[in-house]
């Protein structure tokens, strides 16, 4: 298969695994609308192609991703219509990584903000650098947890960090995302090319009937909870687009911006 037409994502086949970069560098590759579209096709393509295994998320330079572009609202002559259509891209995103049967892993290269930390819970494995962090600062903004956090960040961090996490805005450093099981190794940025890559590679030789019926059965239990969880937090999401407290938020945003 041909991954081509991407412009938000950078797609790579490296023998059996699917490279899948965030490519916004400038903006620290925020995502867009167009972005969350990529990852759905992205993920929605490969369950096809016999010849990948592995599909790994990382980030262009030494970001991973800082999440939802808050510039995108503003361009918009129908701000109801873009909220109702950027919800249904979202939730699809959402459905795309549950419903992959890819194992997929998350190489969290740097700063991981918003949607950049909650869809590490939705990876099969995430492992991180030393520097990176995760920041999820929905209440600030006037919203609420997305990507499933609601339900997959309290079953891996326990419900007191996740909620001091996705409610009050506090950051996950690398040594407390590793502490509570929200990444399983954290590696050195100078050993990427001469530890991790290999060590990805070798992954994906395994046998691949035995990696996707292996997934199933360890996602059968958790599943269900998690479609219920994004469906919910969706339906939360486009009321809470209409209530004061988010336009103001983008409001002051809007300003700070102004200000650099």
């Amino acid at each position: 298969m041909s991954y081509q037409g991407y412009k938000e994502l950078l797609v790579e086949q490296q023998g059996k695994l699917l490279v899948v970069k965030f490519n916004n560098p400038r903006k620290k590759n925020c995502v867009n609308q167009y972005g969350y579209r990529e990852m759905t096709r992205v993920l929605t393509e490969v369950n096809d192609d016999e010849t990948v295994t592995v599909v790994v998320f990382t980030g262009v330079g030494d970001t991973f991703t800082a999440g939802n572009d808050l510039t995108q609202s503003s361009k918009s002559d129908d701000i109801n219509e873009f909220f109702k259509q950027s919800n249904a891209n979202f939730k699809k995103m959402v459905l795309s990584f549950v419903h992959c049967k890819k194992i997929v892993i998350a190489l969290v290269n740097g700063p991981a903000i918003g949607i950049g930390a909650t869809i590490v819970g939705l990876c099969d494995v995430a492992w991180c650098a030393e520097k990176a962090y995760f920041s999820t600062p929905f209440s600030k903004l006037g919203l609420v947890p997305e990507g499933g956090s609601s339900y997959m960040l309290p079953l891996i961090l326990g419900r007191s960090k996740a909620s001091e996490t996705l409610l009050l805005g506090e950051p996950l450093s690398a040594a407390e995302a590793y502490q509570f099981n929200f990444v399983s190794r954290i590696f050195k940025i100078a050993e990427l090319d001469s530890v991790v890559w290999p060590k990805l590679q070798k992954y994906s030789e395994l046998p691949p009937n035995a990696l996707t019926q292996g997934k199933r059965l360890i996602n059968e239990g958790f599943v269900d909870n998690l479609l219920k969880a994004n469906d919910a937090e969706c339906q939360q999401l486009l009321q809470s687009f209409q209530h004061p407290e988010f336009f103001q938020a983008i409001m002051d945003f809007a300003q700070r911006k102004s200000k650099l």
